[in-house]
């Protein structure tokens, strides 16, 4: 949040009632907007006509909030946040008439996320960085980050400026291994596993060493996964896992702090390595799909990162090493 400085570096719309002195230099409030003396604005955010801010409320600096919305008291949005026309936000669970809460739900739109017109947000939801609510929205839930979430409820439909490997897993496994595409998060690899057909059917195996990048201590399977669900969601400091999509498909993202990818396993032919320090995710399962999990190490709770912000923190304790 900017500090804050006099009126004269604001520019308010003559028919604008704006109430608070916190604002941060280079916003604009246009016609109709309402502020009350309570809220704080940061610097050249742009509040379009016919919004309405409470009290306890805090926007940070290059936010746009478009006409119509009305931003109540516990809502914080971060700074290069986007909220399009008539996006709807409550903030208590159960509201009834002349019956104030004692506190208010918090609601918090986190940095650079995008949430776009008409879309309606729960109160106590957080919608992580990056993220982006489509048209018309209902969410219900907390937003990952860098999902992109639609619907009613809202549900996750791919993950912004993750791009997914050109060729499928199948098509790839049916070509020869040099055809396998790199991948953009560091050092997550494809390996292409052996299959054998016969008469009694197809074998696939894999050899440490050879097609396994370390020696497994555990594996875990996952399956009856509906398929809107999200699993993974976090990083592991020291352990590496390889993930084998026996039957059916899945989409794995892969983020390294810097860079994301999106692989669709679709084939017992392929594994994909996810070494520490990289974040994964596991969604769009199919109804039939199996995952085989192999891992380097057996379970340990305090080898999971499971708060992306504390990831991100880790990425760059370990870069400065």
């Amino acid at each position: 949040m900017s500090e804050l400085l006099d009126k004269r570096s604001v520019f308010v719309h003559s028919h604008a009632l704006v109430e608070s002195s916190r604002i941060g230099p280079g916003s604009r409030i246009w016609a109709f907007a309402h502020v009350l003396a309570g809220a704080e604005i940061g610097a050249e955010a742009n509040i379009c006509d016919h919004v309405f801010i409470e009290n306890d409320v805090c926007i940070g600096d290059r936010v746009t909030v478009k006409c119509g919305v009305q931003l109540w008291d516990g809502i914080r949005i971060e700074d290069d946040v986007f909220i399009g026309p008539n996006v709807t936000f409550s903030n208590d669970p159960f509201p009834r008439s002349k019956q104030r809460p004692e506190r208010f739900a918090q609601t918090r739109v986190r940095c650079g996320a995008s949430i776009g017109s008409g879309a309606t947000i729960r109160p106590g939801i957080t919608i992580g960085p990056g993220a982006l609510v489509s048209d018309g929205a209902v969410v219900t839930r907390d937003v990952p980050p860098n999902a992109i979430v639609a619907g009613n409820p809202a549900h996750i439909t791919g993950y912004a400026d993750t791009p997914q490997v050109e060729t499928t897993v199948a098509a790839v496994a049916a070509s020869k291994a040099d055809a396998v595409p790199a991948l953009q998060a560091r050092g997550a690899r494809l390996h292409p596993l052996p299959k054998i057909v016969d008469l009694r059917g197809a074998l696939s195996f894999g050899e440490i060493g050879v097609h396994l990048p370390f020696e497994p201590k555990r594996f875990f399977m996952v399956y009856d996964v509906p398929s809107l669900e999200v699993r993974g969601e976090h990083a592991h400091k020291a352990c590496h896992q390889f993930l084998v999509c026996v039957k059916g498909s899945l989409s794995v993202v892969l983020d390294d702090g810097e860079r994301r990818d999106q692989v669709l396993l679709d084939s017992a032919k392929m594994g994909l390595h996810i070494p520490p320090m990289v974040w994964g995710i596991q969604y769009r399962f199919s109804p039939d799909a199996v995952l085989l999990v192999l891992a380097s190490h057996c379970y340990e709770a305090e080898d999971y990162i499971r708060n992306y912000d504390e990831f991100l923190a880790a990425v760059a304790a370990q870069a400065h090493v």
